[in-house]
């Protein structure tokens, strides 16, 4: 498609999912919604298949994506899977609440489009099939946040909503937001017919997503153990992405897991405020399980619980583990590339682990402000600690932070560059800005009476997250006291 305008009637969709075996999913039409409205739309989602987020807005596009008007070339359907949920087997699940229209070219490839929150699927169990404004804003938002911070996920395109009420703890109104990615194959899509011992189905999907996503691997002796290994990787990587940035899904369920390595899923997520190792961001998460601190060891989990479903097609335990071997060595690799660069070293020492657990001990003692914390670190001068007053006043024990400080400046005199590039290398790795979640409830509070302006502008902030922005501070501020008292559940 060209950047001009389109229209709906005419997206040219490709169906590839589709064209799998009709057990793979059923197919069927989304539940319009009464009067559906524009919320919002992300101009670089849409530039990634041809679209604008001006002509999203109109009447004939709020039709499209909100599941009013299906265009002619799209052969929706809604995808089986199964998954652990908490750790447990939980049988078989599917799209519930999700629909996929199909599949878009644009210039990073072909992105699937599937609207949530677009009504009753085989697989709804006994959910009603929607979506509330609430939460598709905030799977909106942090799609897209998490996008330009340079971490992998699945994209947002927009969101419409629609005054029809929808009952979670309160009757909220009705939303459904389009996301977008080259697959949403989990990892629970194989779990699902390996429990069924439908090898048949598990070999196809395997070579769908080797063939689709993954032609190189053709190539390997073992292509299935390959793939295997390669979303080890991936999602090892991803893993340490999350924890750099202080991220947290909050709901790592197999069936949460996207077999290309991307951030799926948004509910109860969180970014990181006052560290705690063990903050746990999902209130229905009673046990922690899926803690910031447990993020890491829950992929390997995750992966092992992929490797089981692919037994049977890569041949044996030992080729199997030697697969999921790899998780370990890439996540440690990956953090430690990440966290060197957060602290704008670009050599390495074996000393540095012990400077980086004495930097978390640290922050984890006075409850530091993750994202300030490490942006202010930029501004720390190797000769001067006459300008250290605003991170050292991030901590309760500053004298702790003057003796690591200390440290600190040891290990930057043994780098080449000076404060000034260093600084600048480290503020295109720390972020100023994040989606704290007081700024997703000022904006969420506002969309409710139907002011949507806050939406935009924080959409807008959070495509920079590394610019300083003046004019923009109250976006990087610490949260209000009020702040203290949201939670965010399975329901969000």
């Amino acid at each position: 498609m060209t950047g001009t305008a389109i229209n709906p009637d005419d997206l040219p969709f490709e169906n590839s999912f589709a064209e799998l075996p009709p057990a793979f999913y059923t197919r069927l039409m989304p539940t319009p919604l009464p009067s559906p409205y524009f919320v919002a739309a992300s101009d670089k989602a849409a530039a990634l298949v041809g679209l604008k987020a001006a002509e999203l807005a109109t009447d004939d596009f709020v039709a499209v994506f909100t599941g009013n008007s299906v265009p002619p070339r799209a052969k929706p359907l809604s995808a089986v899977y199964s998954g652990h949920q908490f750790g447990v087997w939980a049988g078989q699940l599917g799209d519930g609440r999700a629909i996929l229209l199909g599949e878009l070219k644009g210039m990073a490839g072909p992105m699937e489009l599937q609207l949530k929150g677009s009504g009753m699927t085989p697989y709804s169990r006994m959910g009603d099939g929607r979506a509330v404004l609430r939460s598709s804003i905030r799977e909106f938002l942090c799609s897209e946040a998490l996008a330009a911070l340079g971490v992998p996920t699945t994209r947002a395109l927009m969101v419409t909503g629609s005054d029809k009420g929808v009952i979670r703890e309160t009757v909220e109104t009705a939303a459904v937001v389009t996301r977008m990615s080259p697959s949403f194959v989990r990892f629970g899509s194989f779990e699902h017919w390996f429990y069924r011992d439908k090898p048949d189905e598990l070999r196809t999907l395997a070579d769908y997503v080797i063939n689709t996503f993954y032609p190189e691997l053709t190539a390997e002796e073992n292509p299935y153990k390959a793939l295997l290994a390669e979303v080890t990787r991936r999602t090892a990587r991803l893993m340490a992405h999350w924890q750099a940035v202080g991220f947290m899904h909050g709901v790592m369920n197999t069936d949460n897991m996207s077999i290309l390595g991307l951030t799926l899923d948004y509910g109860p997520f969180g970014f990181m405020e006052a560290f705690n190792s063990g903050h746990i961001c999902n209130h229905t998460d009673q046990q922690g399980r899926y803690s910031y601190a447990n993020q890491p060891q829950v992929g390997h989990w995750n992966c092992y619980a992929l490797g089981q479903a692919l037994l049977p097609l890569i041949g044996s335990v030992e080729d199997t583990e030697d697969a999921l071997d790899a998780y370990r060595p890439e996540f440690a690799a990956r953090l430690d590339d990440l966290l060197h660069a957060k602290l704008g070293l670009a050599t390495t020492l074996e000393s540095d682990r012990e400077l980086f657990d004495a930097m978390f001990k640290l922050m984890q003692d006075s409850h530091v402000d993750f994202t300030l914390f490490f942006r202010q670190l930029g501004n720390l001068r190797i000769e001067d600690t006459g300008n250290d007053s605003v991170i050292r006043d991030l901590f309760i024990d500053r004298t702790a932070f003057d003796a690591w400080a200390v440290e600190y400046r040891q290990r930057l005199r043994l780098e080449s560059r000076g404060d000034c590039e260093r600084k600048a290398a480290m503020d295109l790795t720390n972020p100023k800005f994040v989606l704290r979640n007081y700024l997703a409830q000022i904006a969420i509070e506002k969309a409710q009476n139907k002011d949507f302006s806050e939406v935009a502008r924080l959409l807008a902030v959070l495509e920079r997250p590394f610019d300083e922005q003046p004019g923009n501070e109250q976006y990087a501020a610490l949260p209000p006291d009020w702040a203290s008292h949201l939670e965010v559940s399975c329901s969000s």
